[in-house]
């Protein structure tokens, strides 16, 4: 029950003039879905995909579009651009797990620059990944451009990891975990790593439930300097301190 006016928005420690986008279970949605093939995820292969069915069909209205890609030895789009439940459900019940090394940071940053290109105006771009974040076959784009990527085409990032408890077991488990953190914080989104199979079917549901819950808000920057810089933000609720706010950290101001 909170409006616009109940939050504080803070540009680089400038407020700004908050107004409503309007209902977020009616902003169409832009969805990538990415999934892990490597070796290191097979366990739980095909479980996942028939959760991440479940999870579609529930989150998922007929105005809503979803593209599945493949974190594999490079990024790979399996199921094309559809808003179309069973072609996209048709394209996971082919995939399969692999030998092949992790092209994690590749494919984060192929699937933000392909929702800039296609996602319609006006629609909330999300990514969900089911991975456990080691990179071992990126060859252009490391965190910092998965970062950026996101920013940029203003996805949300939501990381399912997995692996379990298991990630504790190493130093490369956790870095990977880790940079998924990083990415859904920055973004406003989540990371959560269910320990079993139950705990991902609750985990899709935490995630459904909030793409239809967002309080979407909006501005126009009192900075009008066309720089292309990054400018971070800060969003606070000043009459009710004890809620908890997750929220973007910032974004890429437009360049001439």
């Amino acid at each position: 029950n909170l409006r616009a006016e109940d939050f504080r928005l803070d540009e680089e420690g400038q407020p700004q003039q908050l107004q409503s986008l309007g209902e977020p279970g009616k902003t169409p949605i832009e969805l990538a879905l990415l999934f892990d093939v490597s070796g290191s995820v097979r366990e739980r292969f095909e479980f996942e995909k028939v959760a991440a069915v479940r999870f579609l069909r529930e989150v998922l209205k007929p105005s809503d579009h979803v593209t599945v890609f493949s974190i594999g030895f490079d990024p790979k789009v399996v199921s094309e651009r559809s808003v179309s439940l069973e072609k996209v459900a048709e394209g996971l019940k082919r995939l399969e797990p692999t030998k092949e090394g992790t092209a994690f940071f590749d494919t984060v940053v192929k699937a933000a620059r392909y929702l800039t290109d296609h996602a319609e105006a006006g629609s909330r771009r999300v990514i969900v990944v089911i991975s456990d974040g080691e990179d071992n076959q990126s060859e252009g784009f490391r965190l910092a451009d998965a970062q950026r990527e996101l920013q940029r085409s203003d996805t949300l990032f939501y990381a399912i990891n997995p692996s379990g408890p298991s990630i504790r077991l190493n130093k490369i488990s956790t870095r990977g975990h880790n940079g998924m953190v990083t990415l859904a914080n920055d973004t406003g989104g989540g990371a959560f790593l269910p320990e079993q199979d139950v705990d991902l079917e609750r985990v899709f549901k935490q995630i459904a439930a909030e793409l239809q819950a967002q309080y979407l808000l909006g501005y126009y920057s009192s900075n009008e300097t066309n720089d292309g810089k990054y400018r971070r933000i800060k969003i606070q609720l000043p009459k009710q301190p004890a809620l908890r706010i997750r929220a973007r950290q910032g974004y890429y101001a437009p360049k001439d």
